[in-house]
């Protein structure tokens, strides 16, 4: 696992990024409890699940075990009714797409860190607001009392440079807005998510089983 963290930061480096400044996030769909603690050990404090009771699952795990917090991120698709059991934990939401969604966790997480989902590819399956949408999507999450620090996306599917566009779009939507974070970039087409201004990589695939990658929101 170190060496896979380690390969990761040095594909960042390589590709022009600062490894210190954009945060890796280790996407633990499927992943034992034990992987987990591979990947704290190796130095990952932030980690993605896009299953709440996985993420509540492994939460309490860690806990039990005596392992130090961790920063639990909800990058999936998630449905209004499973936000409250998931709100003492999550330190960012990044998949924020509707504001019904929004005000579900403005009521269990007042004041909770979000990312507002965009759809810079067009397909349907991979959810998000359509980029016409955002601004005021942002303006409606801020109005509920939460903090928007930044834009999500989630790449085209094939050959890593098909996203490019979607993630030079995003980084551009996010300088309009004047919004600091931009969560984009996955195994597969870390590189390209890097040189278009990516501050979150959410990786699964490169540093596990592969089986265990999550090829919705991080592989």
């Amino acid at each position: 696992m170190a060496a896979a963290v380690a390969q990761v930061r040095d594909r960042i480096a390589d590709a022009g990024g600062d490894p210190t400044a954009v945060r890796l996030v280790a996407v633990t769909k499927g992943q034992p409890v034990e992987a987990v603690e591979a990947a704290l050990a190796a130095g990952i404090a932030d980690l993605g699940e896009s299953r709440p009771q996985e993420l509540a699952a492994k939460a309490d795990e860690l806990v039990d075990r005596g392992d130090p917090e961790v920063r639990w991120h909800c990058i999936g698709r998630l449905q209004r009714n499973k936000v409250r059991s998931i709100a003492p934990l999550v330190h960012l939401w990044q998949s924020v797409d509707r504001l019904s969604l929004a005000g579900e966790i403005a009521r269990h997480a007042p004041g909770a860190s979000v990312l507002v989902q965009v759809n810079v590819s067009g397909a349907d399956q991979q959810g998000g607001c359509a980029p016409e949408r955002v601004a005021s999507m942002v303006e409606g999450c801020t109005d509920l009392g939460l903090e928007v620090r930044g834009l999500m996306a989630i790449g085209a599917h094939g050959p890593a440079e098909a996203a490019r566009p979607g993630f030079r779009a995003l980084r551009e939507l996010a300088d309009r807005l004047e919004l600091p974070e931009r969560s984009m970039g996955m195994s597969g087409d870390l590189e390209v998510a890097v040189v278009e201004g990516a501050t979150i990589v959410r990786v699964g695939g490169a540093l596990f089983d592969t089986r265990g990658g999550d090829a919705a929101m991080g592989n």
